[in-house]
């Protein structure tokens, strides 16, 4: 008998996790929780509670986490201008801490001695989803079904449901989308089928969020932002919660064509990658972020943060979120912030984020330094020629030395 006596499993209620469900409980022989997460993916997350009855399971967890990924995870990531590898902006990578939070914080109210998800061996969230649990709870045990089944495609999950009379609506699988998709409130991607030959162009009908910035709209849009200690609160004067504002600027921006991505990536497992993003609200969070920043921050501040965030966004990406590294530089970034408080004014049209103004009581502009009239004496240009010799002296010894 398995020492193993009862699992959470991650649970959307489509085919993968369906069969998972049923699949722990013959292989395992042990009581299943499902967890269902509300992070904004678009999808009605109540009929997983159905499907999951429908197999037995009677400790069932349907969590609204829409305002607690935005305020705890996607706003801090932002203070930091976070890009994975120069592009992307870590859309799924940042709900995968959050998940394994209430993974571990269900385990520890049920009683449960494992936790489980559907994430495959060949990519990033298993490896995220198993250092947040372990970073969390040490001692829980995981099991990953993609690594110990023999399950290897849709036709033999789809066969394994009809088997074991698993609820799965075998007529919509058949229509379902070609592409592998992830979406929470910050993005939707897209994975599989023709993109897995990086020299084939997505279909235009693939993308789900947004126009094309052909089709867009041909009168920009002006919107405006206000900031507090480096985070959105309110939109054109109006205060909204954290969530309000992302769900917000994605229809804004997916309006107006902005927001898409192809690009391929180094998976952390080793390989690369092809994907496809759609991130239309983070596009212009990062654009205008960094316009307040730009008033707002000394310079050696903003210099060192742009040194620090390749790193910051390698640990988001890799799954170290929970990780004393992180958190050391979170606490760095979060300080950095304190005067990052003002108002953005951004113009939206066919695909581009165009910053047309930016104020601040905190900001460091001194129009008096930076006039190209008659500053009154404010800054004595005498005062750049010690300056520039004290910088050349090094160069101007070596040169010396015919080095």
């Amino acid at each position: 008998m398995s020492a193993i006596k009862k699992v959470v499993l991650a649970y959307s209620g489509g085919l993968d996790t369906s069969v998972i469900a049923k699949w722990l409980q013959q292989t395992y022989d042990c009581e299943v929780v499902t967890f269902t997460a509300d992070i904004g993916q678009g999808e009605e997350v109540e009929p997983a509670r159905a499907k999951a009855e429908a197999m037995g399971i009677t400790e069932i967890y349907i969590d609204d986490l829409r305002e607690e990924f935005v305020r705890d995870f996607v706003f801090p990531m932002f203070r930091a201008n976070t890009i994975y590898e120069g592009e992307y902006l870590l859309g799924t990578s940042i709900a995968r801490p959050l998940i394994a939070k209430r993974l571990i914080e269900i385990a520890n109210e049920t009683g449960a001695d494992a936790i489980s998800h559907g994430a495959t061996g060949k990519g990033n969230d298993q490896v995220r989803f198993e250092l947040g649990a372990y970073a969390l709870k040490p001692g829980v045990q995981v099991i990953a079904p993609w690594r110990e089944w023999d399950l290897t495609s849709r036709e033999t999950l789809m066969a394994y449901c009809k088997e074991h009379d698993i609820p799965v609506d075998f007529a919509s699988q058949k229509k379902k989308s070609p592409y592998s998709m992830d979406a929470n409130l910050l993005h939707i991607s897209y994975e599989g089928d023709i993109l897995e030959n990086p020299w084939s162009e997505p279909e235009e009908d693939m993308w789900r969020w947004s126009v094309s910035p052909e089709a867009a709209p041909n009168t920009p849009s002006y919107i405006e932002l206000s900031y507090q200690n480096g985070d959105i609160v309110a939109i054109d004067g109006e205060t909204m919660s954290p969530a309000t504002v992302l769900a917000h600027l994605n229809k804004r921006g997916g309006d107006n064509g902005i927001g898409r991505l192809d690009i391929v990536e180094n998976r952390y497992v080793g390989m690369k990658a092809r994907g496809c993003y759609e991130t239309p609200g983070g596009t212009i969070m990062m654009r205008a972020h960094r316009a307040i920043e730009s008033l707002t921050l000394d310079r050696e501040v903003a210099h060192l943060k742009d040194e620090l965030m390749p790193r910051y966004a390698s640990l988001i990406y890799n799954g170290y979120w929970w990780s004393p590294e992180r958190e050391m530089l979170q606490t760095m970034i979060d300080e950095s912030q304190k005067y990052v408080n003002g108002v953005v004014r951004l113009k939206l049209y066919k695909g581009n984020v165009t910053v047309v103004g930016r104020q601040s009581d905190d900001s460091l502009f001194d129009e008096r330094m930076a006039t190209f009239d008659d500053d009154a004496g404010a800054y004595n240009q005498k005062d750049a020629e010690g300056f520039i010799k004290l910088n050349a002296l090094r160069l101007r010894i070596a040169a010396n030395k015919n080095r």
